[in-house]
């Protein structure tokens, strides 16, 4: 009887959650709140598959279903799930699930690894790092604690003098409550300090950061305290792909993003984010998107114009 109480307990937090979210979104896209790191997703269609560097966030479908590729790894995820991705990961997101009478929607809510760290101080969780490190991107089960403080949230929008103070007060409590979830743990690897995950999440940001510069994996394996080898195995359990591999995606995808918002050469773009060869560069883009430059990009404002008119 309890446990059929709990279960009772979700769907309803879970059909909530989806009453507020359609209320809040009246068109597709990506919709920003009066709650800064809190976005709403909707989609009446399912879509092909959308590249992204994806930031730390928590993500809860209320309605239809999505698919998350990490290099060879596929993720799904609908109704009583949610996806945390905990260090900044190049992802492609697939609506796999979607109408015009049932559209997907989704809650994107970003956060800063510092929060977690600063809750962990300060609560009562272990904080022994472990040997191994955790991938930075999982999807686990919703339950009813965790949907309660996101419904919370959510109820702020209608009285958005309220958002200043009270919104950090319940992105604490979610951010608790993932931590309290069963793979919270990998979430609390990620952001400890000394331990493997969170010394790669350091890597990640220099790599981010000096993406067009030539990779010295000497000195990234200084950075990480670690062998080169060692850097190599706990990056790839982090990331799910070698270093090497992370750069590339984040050039790519930085590529795409410049021709995309300018009318500028695809070869000049390609030395823009590191390139030294045009070919290496258009094979390469080829590869990760379909069509080469050019021919991707003219797909993708085509794409643009049908949605628009």
């Amino acid at each position: 009887m309890g446990a059929t109480k709990i279960e009772g307990s979700t769907m309803e937090k879970q059909a909530e959650l989806a009453r507020l979210i359609k209320r809040f979104s009246h068109q597709d896209g990506v919709l920003t709140t009066a709650i800064p790191s809190l976005h709403f997703v909707r989609s009446s269609n399912t879509t092909v598959p959308i590249h992204q560097v994806h930031e730390p966030a928590l993500c809860i479908v209320t309605q239809g279903r999505k698919v998350v590729m990490l290099a060879e790894e596929s993720y799904h995820y609908g109704t009583s799930d949610y996806l945390v991705v905990s260090v900044h990961l190049p992802i492609s997101g697939q609506v796999i699930q979607a109408s015009a009478e049932a559209p997907y929607l989704c809650l994107r809510l970003n956060f800063d690894p510092h929060q977690v760290l600063d809750l962990i101080k300060e609560s009562a969780f272990p904080t022994s790092p472990m040997p191994d490190s955790r991938r930075g991107l999982y999807v686990s089960q919703t339950n009813s604690l965790l949907l309660d403080a996101v419904v919370r949230l959510v109820h702020l929008l209608e009285n958005p003098q309220d958002v200043p103070v009270l919104a950090p007060l319940v992105i604490r409590e979610i951010l608790y409550r993932i931590l309290q979830g069963n793979q919270g743990e990998s979430l609390k690897q990620l952001v400890m300090t000394g331990s493997h995950s969170n010394r790669i999440a350091e890597v990640i940001k220099r790599i981010k950061q000096d993406y067009d510069k030539p990779l010295r994996i000497e000195e990234l394996s200084k950075l990480a305290n670690m062998s080169p080898s060692s850097l190599h195995r706990h990056f790839k359990e982090v990331t799910a792909m070698s270093p090497m591999q992370y750069q590339k995606q984040l050039r790519l995808q930085e590529s795409r993003r410049l021709l995309l918002s300018e009318s500028a050469d695809a070869a000049d773009v390609g030395f823009q984010v590191g390139y030294e060869s045009p070919s290496q560069f258009s094979r390469e883009y080829a590869r990760l998107f379909g069509l080469p430059p050019i021919s991707d990009i003219k797909r993708l404002r085509s794409d643009q114009d049908h949605q628009t008119t």
